[in-house]
């Protein structure tokens, strides 16, 4: 590539803790990274901290481009293709606490003004292309445009969906009459399973375990597989599906009734449940967990997890067991537990007995890494807070047998340098909307009370 054409990209820290291995994204342009971000990491990789894991990745993955370099080698700029070959670009690392006189356009007492003189630097004095400063603070953005630099991105290398409106939500709804439109098909009958092959045309962009509805009230499918220019999917049925029971508990729409056929599923191993909140994500994962565990003994016991608070990443400020420190952050599980046994004649004693009957454990997040999960059923709750590599950590922890269930509501982001299209939630929908041992359903609609129905639609 022609050096005026490529370009020169300042990476903030939170980028490198954000993807420690962002480097190579830019891999036939030129990478810059400020001595400030080196000192930003240098403080944070000691801390007890998830985030100090990816400061200490992306330390190591820069030691191991720089270390045979010498120092005018490193200003100047190493071929990034020594680790990467599809790597045509270079990085460097600049000194920013040195900057010529004249051409600071904040003071120097803040780690994010350095690296803004930096990028105003290297957009007024170097000739090499365009410099482009790439930072996920939204507001360090504001203040770089604003300072006069001429091009500042958010890191998307990443980001699968351009609008989280075009997310997959894991479901075809046909207007009118689904039969109407397909006319004749083949069909094929397996004991009590009826399957019909369709044109993939009149199924455009679907995936494997997608379901199928359309306005009337008896149809429901769910796509098995796609062989060339066909299309297989299962009769289900929508009477059968809004008829199905776990641990007592029935769906109220169809929404309900798909994500209650994939949560039963024993080959479904990855359940994804959006939607807003009050659409019943966790009483359908919990009803279905105690449905397997107790009465169909397919699991051995039930494993709730979410991403705590940062002040509650150690977990350890509050007394007890760790089970006991999580309660606080898993209140929303026992409250599920309370609502499926509110007609019992003791209920505390019910949801004792329930909790060690189906073995239900309050894990945190930070203590799943490592670990090797068996016939487990594993509820991960609030996964919109969570990153991509937060997610993968966990998903790699599942092993034979194992069931894992994530809901969130992407409406409802906590984290500061997350939203809809980068997290961690809308990753995995994604990434896994092809794999046939995953379905991701929608959860339309909200079904705790008019009140958060209106709240939900109005605020």
């Amino acid at each position: 590539m022609d050096d005026n054409a490529r370009k020169r990209f300042i990476l903030d820290t939170n980028v490198l803790l954000h993807e420690p291995l962002s480097i190579y994204s830019f891999s036939e342009h030129n990478v810059v990274i400020p001595m400030t971000v080196l000192e930003e990491l240098d403080r944070i990789k000691d801390r007890q901290k998830d985030v100090s894991r990816d400061a200490r990745v992306a330390i190591r993955t820069l030691e191991g481009i720089f270390h045979d370099a010498t120092p005018e080698q490193i200003v100047a700029g190493v071929p990034l293709g020594l680790k990467d070959d599809d790597a045509s670009g270079t990085i460097a690392i600049i000194t920013d606490r040195q900057l010529p006189e004249g051409y600071a356009v904040f003071t120097d007492d803040e780690a994010d003004n350095r690296i803004i003189n930096t990028a105003l630097y290297l957009q007024q004095h170097t000739a090499e292309g365009m410099a482009v400063l790439v930072t996920k603070d939204i507001n360090m953005r504001l203040k770089a445009k604003g300072a006069g630099l001429q091009h500042v991105e958010d890191y998307r290398s990443d980001q699968l969906v351009d609008d989280i409106r075009l997310l997959s939500k894991g479901f075809y709804h046909q207007e009118n009459s689904f039969w109407d439109r397909v006319g004749e098909c083949a069909s094929e009958t397996h004991g009590r399973e009826v399957i019909h092959t369709v044109a993939d045309e009149l199924l455009p962009g679907a995936h494997i375990n997608q379901y199928l509805i359309d306005d009337t009230d008896d149809f429901a499918g769910r796509v098995l597989d796609k062989d060339g220019n066909k299309i297989r999917f299962i009769d289900l049925g929508r009477e059968r599906m809004m008829g199905r029971k776990a641990w007592g508990i029935q769906p109220k729409n169809i929404y309900q009734a798909m994500a209650l056929d994939a949560l039963l599923d024993p080959n479904i191993e990855l359940v994804i449940l959006t939607g807003p909140a009050g659409s019943g994500k966790t009483l359908l994962a919990m009803a279905s967990a105690l449905e397997m565990i107790i009465e169909k003994g397919i699991y051995d016991k039930v494993i709730v997890t979410r991403n705590t608070p940062e002040i509650a990443e150690s977990i350890g400020f509050l007394p007890g067991t760790e089970e006991e420190k999580m309660a606080p952050w898993l209140a929303a599980i026992t409250d599920t537990l309370e609502v499926l046994h509110k007609q019992d004649e003791c209920m505390d004693g019910s949801l004792s007995y329930i909790m060690g009957k189906a073995n239900i454990q309050f894990k945190s997040v930070n203590f799943m890494r490592g670990r090797s999960i068996q016939n487990t059923f594993v509820l991960l709750d609030e996964c919109q807070n969570l990153t991509a590599s937060q997610l993968k950590t966990i998903i790699t922890r599942c092993g034979e047998g194992t069931k894992l269930v994530c809901s969130g509501n992407l409406a409802q982001i906590d984290s500061n340098y997350l939203t809809p299209v980068t997290s961690g939630l809308t990753y995995i929908v994604e990434r896994f909307k092809d794999f046939e041992g995953s379905a991701n359903v929608y959860l339309n609609g909200v079904m705790r009370s008019r009140l958060a129905s209106f709240a939900e639609e109005n605020l």
